[in-house]
């Protein structure tokens, strides 16, 4: 059996929340005893979690459908977030896109996408819940920012250069992040995955790269999205004066 980690009160966001690590982790958190507002772009797939979930969940369940490109439009969510579930104390800033393709012929507008969601997506979602974590901190409660960043952010993968450029910059956010609220209390940390699978990739245009990820999925006994869901339970639910910092989860034959 799973070792379910008490979450009870909590209150949480995840982004991405229409598949793969973020869907897993809204089950989690929900499973912990958190409410959970379910932030992405897919509002079917978003409401259709929120009924499987509010079947078992303790606490509740919020759908929001919402781009996170758009800085307004997140401010919005967030609004809706804390009108409905009151503030928040858990962000998990899950939402991401991987096209690869070798560099000389990669689109640039799947530069772009990436750039967009990967980066911008996250500090729009990490800004737009900062003073709610702020607040939670000062009343001593937990209080905890979760990146959810890639092995891709410090290792080398040819043929997917921007995506883990955008990753590093994830990696070096959250540490600089950790420095600027870890002295007000807040928890900032960068969960990073290694292979994993899940919808991530699915719409690169590249048929080469796609089919190189294929094979590393097929290869090397890839992680689920509940790995890495368990893994964010696991950071977010320790001691109150513990920050688990940056976790890299990989399979075991990734190395």
């Amino acid at each position: 059996m799973t070792h379910t980690w008490n979450l009870n009160h909590r209150v949480a966001v995840v982004t991405g929340a229409t598949s793969g690590i973020g869907a897993a982790t809204a089950r989690r958190l929900a499973a912990g005893g958190a409410s959970v507002a379910l932030l992405g772009r897919r509002e079917d797939r978003l409401k259709a979690l929120a009924d499987e979930l509010r079947a078992t969940a303790t606490g509740s369940v919020l759908p929001v459908a919402v781009d996170l490109t758009d800085a307004e439009a997140v401010t919005a969510a967030a609004e809706a977030v804390t009108g409905e579930l009151g503030a928040v104390d858990l962000v998990v800033a899950n939402a991401g896109v991987m096209l690869g393709a070798p560099f000389e012929r990669a689109g640039t507008d799947e530069w772009d996408r990436m750039i967009d969601v990967n980066l911008r997506g996250l500090l729009h979602t990490s800004r737009a819940f900062t003073d709610d974590l702020l607040a939670a901190a000062s009343r001593g409660g937990p209080a905890d920012l979760v990146h959810v960043g890639s092995v891709g952010g410090h290792l080398l993968f040819p043929d997917w250069s921007v995506y883990c450029a955008t990753k590093a910059a994830v990696a070096h956010l959250t540490r600089n992040l950790r420095a600027e609220l870890g002295p007000r209390g807040v928890r900032v940390k960068n969960i990073e995955p290694g292979v994993t699978t899940t919808e991530l990739g699915a719409g690169m245009r590249d048929d080469e790269t796609r089919a190189s990820l294929s094979r590393m999925r097929t290869d090397l006994e890839p992680l689920t999205a509940p790995d890495i869901a368990e893994a964010i339970a696991f950071s977010v639910a320790a001691p109150p004066n513990v920050n688990v910092a940056e976790m890299v989860v990989v399979p075991v034959r990734q190395g």
